[in-house]
C-alpha cells in the first residue's frame, strides 16, 4: 500500500523522481550488502519505504497526464489530454 502524501517527509517530497530513485537504489545496495548495523538498517529501510512511496506518487501523477486514446463515431483514432481534474 502506498503511503499518503502526508507520510512523506518534506525533504523527500521535494525530490525529483530521478533523484529519489537514485537514493532508493543506493539504500537497496547498502541493505543488500549486509554491512549496516541493525538500527542503521531499520532507518535505511524506513527511508527507502518513504522514497518508494514518493516515486510511486510521481509515477501516478505522470500517468494521469498521459494522453488517452479515443475513437470517434466515424471510427477515427485520435488522442486527447487525459482529464486530470
Amino acid at each position: 500500500m502506498a503511503a499518503k502524501k502526508a507520510d512523506i517527509p518534506a525533504d523527500i517530497a521535494k525530490l525529483s523522481f530521478e533523484v529519489a530513485l537514485s537514493q532508493l537504489e543506493e539504500i537497496v545496495r547498502q541493505l543488500e550488502s549486509g554491512e549496516a548495523e541493525l538500527e542503521k538498517s531499520i532507518d535505511l529501510y524506513e527511508r527507502g519505504n518513504q522514497l518508494k512511496a514518493h516515486c510511486e506518487a510521481r509515477l501516478q501523477a505522470a500517468q494521469a497526464k498521459v494522453e488517452k486514446i479515443t475513437l470517434s463515431a466515424s471510427g477515427d483514432v485520435g488522442t486527447e489530454p487525459a482529464n486530470i481534474e
